[in-house]
């Protein structure tokens, strides 16, 4: 009865602690140290290596979750074969995600179907994993977003949001053409991160061909200039592997 009172005792003090392995887990954690004869020194490592490895998944769940990945695509399942040669060569750099330590970004730019999002979504799900905080978001959206806060007098208080991210991925640029306000909304809170946080950017477009988007040639001019400075900018262009994959698909059927 005694152990029963200690019991609920210990969960009341989990609780208030937020300590979830060990609210669920008490019982037969007791259970299975008294079996084992285990000290008491290595029941309480025991139970702490346990809560300390659920937090740390709930972690990486919380921060996927958080980041608003569109789908999950895990670096490991990029088909090497079917990528770009340039993007073959850089997936073990970027892989090492060590361009987030030195605050550079990444510039994936080619055709529709070679992997852009796939590899930037990998990137963003693997820095999640080893605790970076990161944001996935379309261009458009972003730019919807910065006019709504701009009207809403609120752009300071995103712009600290924005800048907290250690990594985001702007996705689709080039899908979409920009009025100056947005165009200068973008170059602002992209510039804000360029030199000390990374961002991955996605594009259709070749850069002689982004003054199509940006409409200003002097405004299309400083953003090249300042997203490419010390960037890795990757060649994706190449045969679409979601068309092959679609072939595929078709003749299964």
């Amino acid at each position: 009865m005694k152990i029963d009172k200690n019991n609920e005792r210990i969960k009341e003090i989990a609780k208030e602690l937020k300590l979830a392995y060990t609210i669920r887990n008490i019982e037969e954690e007791i259970k299975e140290a008294n079996i084992k004869n285990l000290t008491y020194e290595n029941f309480l490592l025991s139970l702490l290596e346990s809560e300390h490895d659920l937090r740390k998944a709930n972690g990486i769940k919380n921060r996927i979750r958080l980041a608003k990945f569109p789908y999950k695509k895990h670096i490991e399942d990029l088909s090497l074969e079917d990528l770009p040669e340039d993007a073959r060569d850089k997936v073990k750099i970027f892989s090492s995600l060590e361009f987030i330590e030195t605050g550079q970004n990444i510039i994936l730019a080619g055709n529709p179907g070679t992997g852009k999002t796939h590899m930037a979504i990998g990137l963003g799900i693997k820095a999640c994993n080893k605790g970076y905080k990161v944001l996935f978001t379309t261009i458009p959206l972003l730019v919807n977003e910065l006019k709504e806060s701009r009207s809403e007098k609120t752009l300071r208080a995103f712009e600290k949001k924005f800048e907290k991210y250690d990594l985001i991925i702007a996705d689709e640029l080039g899908y979409i053409s920009f009025d100056k306000e947005a165009s200068e909304l973008l170059f602002t809170y992209l510039s804000l991160r360029a030199g000390r946080k990374s961002t991955i950017i996605t594009t259709n477009l070749s850069f002689e061909r982004w003054d199509e988007i940006f409409k200003d040639p002097v405004m299309t001019a400083a953003i090249i200039d300042r997203l490419t400075h010390k960037s890795y900018i990757v060649n994706m262009n190449g045969n679409s592997y979601r068309l092959k994959e679609t072939k595929l698909w078709l003749e299964k059927q």
